[in-house]
């Protein structure tokens, strides 16, 4: 019987690590019928950097800075770069 989990291991330029289990089932269920594990991990890692950085610049309380909308703008470019559509366009939601 195969494993109910899966292992992630996620390395950094700058030397940090970390490791998180997943749902091999969810994985699956997620992914296209030709991707991997690391690309469907990566796919939601990407998507919920893009969701976080968009609530901080659009849905926050206050100002935001300029570095701040800054990273959520490379953010933005970063997500449609991988998924070749912007974050309006998979979301239906947009500023």
């Amino acid at each position: 019987m195969a494993s109910e989990t899966v292992t992630v291991r996620l390395e950094t330029d700058d030397d940090g690590s970390d490791a998180i289990e997943v749902p091999r089932a969810i994985i699956e269920m997620l992914g296209e019928a030709d991707e991997d594990t690391t690309t469907v991990v990566g796919d939601l890692a990407m998507l919920g950097i893009a969701q976080q950085a968009h609530a901080l610049v659009h849905h926050s309380h206050g100002e935001t800075d300029a570095d701040l909308e800054d990273a959520e703008e490379l953010a933005m470019d970063l997500f449609e770069e991988r998924f070749g559509q912007s974050y309006g366009e998979v979301t239906g939601h947009s500023h």
